[in-house]
């Protein structure tokens, strides 16, 4: 198991943050993200606390690096396909905080990647204690404090790999796969608790640039919300979205209008 953190301060206020924390998808940055959707939405009561949970769907590949240590017929046609993540997100007004996770849905037994964020505001000196008081001036110089955490898991050699599907065999529709036999060569000189790590070695190389990715885009979903409010989101957004599927809709297009049974980017979700 290895661990990637991250500390990152946006010069923008709490409140302006995690709004384009939630309307962060399309950006220039970010443009493998096909689709997202609102599938649970709620304020909890008591706390107040701003509870919702996202599916959001993007374009991927399992990395050429992991595919070279998998055995021959585990990857297939999927390594160019799509992938879900889901995100769970807890925002707290009052006292300024928001604490996501997000985890991966597809190859799970190859690579678990759990990245979790809490977002703390961080007031001008002087502010604190007194909030609720500021002016729009005064809260116009609060900070927001990003930490990120990602712990990457691979599992591979423990039985549940996306292999051959145990249903094919027994008609039961548990989704379980059975882990194909390692082949000659490469397995045979590496141990699998070797290879686990290499795997995990070469995700959490990529969260370095991904984490670099996403903080730009979020920098430029923030600039849009704070020259031309949410309306300069949203035509951001579709600028995005045209970029993506090109004049003729591209090879996407069925995707982004909601085809093959896939959620759609509702703009009114956020």
């Amino acid at each position: 198991m290895k661990f990637f953190e991250n500390v990152f301060t946006y010069d923008y206020s709490f409140p302006a943050v995690s709004l384009a924390y939630f309307l962060r998808y399309p950006n220039p940055y970010s443009r493998h993200v096909l689709t997202t959707d609102v599938i649970d939405r709620y304020v909890d009561p008591k706390t107040h606390r701003l509870h919702t949970t996202r599916l959001h769907l993007k374009k991927s590949k399992v990395p050429s690096g992991i595919l070279k240590l998998l055995p021959k017929g585990i990857g297939g046609s999927d390594s160019s396909g799509q992938s879900y993540i889901l995100e769970t997100t807890i925002v707290d007004a009052k006292e300024g905080w928001m604490k996501t996770e997000s985890r991966n849905m597809e190859w799970t037994g190859i690579l678990s990647v759990i990245e979790k964020q809490v977002y703390q505001r961080q007031p001008n000196e002087g502010a604190v204690g007194r909030l609720e008081e500021l002016s729009l001036e005064e809260k116009r110089s609060e900070q927001t404090t990003v930490r990120t955490t990602v712990t990457f898991h691979s599992r591979f050699g423990q039985g549940k790999l996306l292999g051959r599907k145990k249903t094919e065999h027994t008609g039961d529709h548990t989704g379980e796969y059975e882990e194909e036999a390692p082949k000659r060569g490469l397995f045979s000189s590496l141990s699998t608790a070797g290879i686990q790590r290499t795997i995990e070695l070469i995700g959490l190389n990529r969260t370095r640039d991904a984490v670099v990715k996403s903080k730009q885009g979020m920098n430029v979903v923030l600039e849009r919300l704070r020259s031309g409010g949410v309306v300069g989101v949203l035509e951001g957004m579709r600028q995005d979205r045209d970029a993506v599927l090109g004049p003729d809709g591209g090879p996407w297009k069925r995707v982004w209008l909601g085809g093959n049974g896939h959620a759609s980017l509702k703009e009114d979700d956020h």
